[in-house]
């Protein structure tokens, strides 16, 4: 049978901490009955060693050598019916010399068992031959030149009722407490859940256009402190939302303007009679807009798809200078064409583990980024070099600079350091944010130096690959 599960946390909270209450109460109840049944049986043998000593002095012999028991020691006539002794006195050999009215012609214990009752107190439990259960103690004892046996018992069930009595008063307190305790738990969790709901109630009047909105912080305790983690948690969605916002308007923008490029150039051509070869330009001109909103494309697709982690990277050893051979290969012709010199220093022997494609599309972006800002004329420097336990690629080109307030924005999607100067530098601005997510993919970072004489310096560093990464 499956139970309904409550739906409030205050009333869960509230049955779970009156079920772990009545489990206490019902240990401590039995905890408290074992502690009083041991304390009666204990007094009621030490009762029994005290009763036996008192018999001893009670006990003569008449004339005739018969046994008999005084009882006009009692205060009241009726006294003596409040007595629940057993008592049973033997001789040696196990002839019964005494019993009285309560024991009757029952017997207690049998015949006297080796040591019995000799040089102190026989203490035992013993049964009568009814089967009545009995705390016992015997003792021998010489009295008119013969040596008795006496045996005193006293039955432990008064224990037993004072045991029942004391449960069955604890037992109908129990629902008493227990109800009392689930209305006190009930208030204490109420009040202790209330910031909780009124957070909750904050939380849902924020929407997309309130993000800004936080929840209070009154406190230093757990509450603060998950108050506290909802604001970290608002403010990166914040975040998320204003950079996505800011890709989508960027995006449009890029998209945009070559559409609006070909949509121009064709309205030209349709409304002029033009040559063949003008016609030639034309569509080149639409093939080159074509081409860049082919890249702009690209470049957005595989930015979303490294954000979804849907990239895999395929590990492979190999030599690191490689890849900025086959970058600078690729662009060569760039280069040729602005006149620009290129240098790579790099050491053969130093291998990186990593996905030889998409690291050399890292390598591309950041040269290329070196190429379109370097002057007609102007140097290309590449390094690749250790430092520590690190691989450092670096390209230092001897452009105009980056100024230190757009240092922080520069691998930014779509950032450009000067909007203006886009159509000069064909590029959408992602060049860098794909070499930073790259860097990143194989545990690695991506920065920049400005140089003090123009120029910058752009640094990839990477793990270096162990010998027993190779391995």
């Amino acid at each position: 049978m499956k139970w309904p599960r409550l739906k409030h946390v205050r009333a869960r909270l509230t049955l779970w901490y009156v079920f772990v209450l009545g489990i206490l109460l019902v240990i401590g109840i039995a905890g408290a009955s074992f502690v009083l049944v041991w304390q009666l049986h204990e007094q009621l043998e030490r009762h029994v060693v005290q009763d036996l000593e008192m018999v001893e002095g009670l006990l003569y012999f008449d004339g005739g050598g018969h046994l008999h028991f005084n009882e006009d020691y009692h205060n009241h006539s009726e006294s003596k019916l409040v007595q629940e002794r057993f008592l049973e006195v033997l001789s040696p050999d196990g002839a019964i010399l005494y019993r009285n009215d309560r024991l009757g012609n029952r017997t207690i214990g049998g015949a006297p068992f080796p040591g019995e009752g000799v040089g102190g107190y026989s203490e035992r439990s013993e049964r009568v031959s009814d089967g009545t259960s009995l705390v016992l103690a015997s003792r021998q004892h010489s009295m008119q030149d013969r040596t008795i046996l006496i045996r005193v018992g006293y039955s432990p069930q008064p224990i037993w009722t004072h045991l029942k009595e004391f449960v069955a008063i604890l037992l109908l307190a129990l629902p008493l407490t227990l109800a009392a305790a689930s209305i006190a738990g009930y208030l204490m969790a109420k009040r202790a859940l209330d910031p909780i709901s009124q957070m909750a109630r904050q939380a849902e009047e924020i929407t997309t256009e309130r993000l800004h909105d936080r929840l209070p912080m009154e406190s230093d305790d757990e509450l603060g402190h998950l108050a506290g983690v909802f604001n970290q948690m608002l403010a990166r969605i914040e975040q998320s939302f204003e950079q996505l916002r800011r890709f989508t308007a960027d995006a449009s923008h890029e998209l945009r303007t070559p559409l609006a490029s070909i949509r121009t150039i064709g309205e030209v051509g349709l409304q002029c009679d033009a040559t063949p070869e003008e016609y030639r330009d034309i569509i080149g001109s639409i093939l080159e807009e074509i081409n860049r909103m082919t890249s702009l494309v690209d470049n957005l697709l595989m930015l979303s798809r490294a954000d979804a982690g849907q990239i895999p990277l395929n590990l492979d050893m190999f030599p690191v200078a490689e890849v900025m051979k086959d970058a600078a290969l690729l662009l060569e012709p760039l280069m040729d064409e602005k006149e620009q010199k290129f240098r790579l220093e790099a050491d053969e022997e130093i291998l990186v583990r990593g996905d030889r494609l998409i690291l050399r599309q890292a390598a591309i972006n950041i040269l290329h980024n070196a190429v379109k800002f370097t002057p007609v004329g102007g140097n290309i420097a590449a390094r690749i070099f250790c430092e520590g336990s690190r691989i450092v690629l670096s390209v230092t080109d001897s452009g105009p600079g980056i100024s230190t307030e757009h240092l922080a924005r520069v691998f930014d999607r779509f950032y450009r350091i000067d909007p203006s100067r886009s159509n000069i530098y064909k590029g959408a601005g992602l060049g860098l944010s794909i070499a930073q997510w790259v860097a990143q993919a194989h545990d690695g970072e991506i920065g920049l130096s400005p140089a003090k004489d123009g120029g910058c310096t752009f640094w990839i560093r990477l793990p270096l690959a162990s010998s027993s990464t190779i391995a």
